[in-house]
């Protein structure tokens, strides 16, 4: 077999196993929405830098809007059950919600009638280029691996206005610059999940690569229940290319 086809070989593996780990996630989130939404109903008032970088992220957006610099919308991926997003709506801005699990989207729309929720995946959006503000990715790619990860960042670039704002929650390592660990129970049932933490350089590598640009970065030490460090970047897509 030439180098060329053993290369297309693991290309077609290496998507089937993304594939899979996507259904397998889909499935996981299913399973445990109910009892989700009633454990992690709200904003932990323990993270006030979190709540901090909310803000200063809702902040900018509706200041891009009021002075006809971005659109309104702002896209809450993976959104879970919608606290964040409803917690968006109290900032004042203009933000919707899309998950990859039709059940978190179900109890989203029960618990937050008021507010829009769509099924859909980070890595492929039903939306035109340019059309966002901002994009929220509240620790919602932590399932993916690092061409996941690559692959989300170029999509949030793509439906990102010029000037529009990306804010990325995410897990961050004390060790290797990536590492993985599985999740078989959460949340008081049986789930298959893969979760990432990652060195906040690599994260900024890959940022980078997807077009954005660094605006800042957060990283605070473990809190509550947390397992380890929290990281938060601000990036923006480029007004000029």
């Amino acid at each position: 077999m030439t180098d060329t086809h053993q290369g297309a070989g693991k290309d077609l593996s290496d998507r089937a196993d993304r594939a899979d780990r996507t259904e397998a996630t889909r499935r996981s989130y299913d399973t445990v929405a109910a009892d989700y939404q009633r454990l992690l109903a709200g904003l932990p008032d323990a993270a006030p830098l979190d709540r901090a970088m909310l803000a200063a992220f809702a902040a900018s957006v509706r200041a891009g809007a009021a002075a006809g610099e971005l659109p309104a919308a702002v896209a809450d991926l993976g959104c879970g059950t919608g606290r964040v997003t409803a917690h968006l709506r109290e900032l004042g801005v203009e933000a919707y919600g899309v998950d990859l699990s039709p059940g978190m989207v179900r109890v989203a729309r029960e618990a937050y009638p008021g507010l829009r929720f769509e099924v859909g995946s980070m890595t492929a959006l039903d939306l035109p280029d340019g059309a966002l503000g901002g994009v929220l990715s509240w620790y919602a790619t932590v399932h993916l691996d690092e061409p996941g990860l690559a692959l989300a960042f170029a999509e949030s670039a793509r439906v990102l206005a010029p000037g529009g704002l990306l804010l990325l929650a995410f897990k961050v390592t004390t060790g290797p610059e990536r590492e993985r660990r599985r999740l078989e129970r959460a949340y008081g049932h049986e789930v298959d999940l893969d979760v990432y933490r990652w060195a906040p350089d690599r994260v900024a590598r890959l940022l980078t690569a997807a077009g954005l640009v660094e605006a800042a970065r957060l990283v605070r030490e473990p809190e509550a229940e947390d397992a380890s460090p929290q990281g938060f970047f601000l990036a923006r897509r480029p007004r000029t290319a």
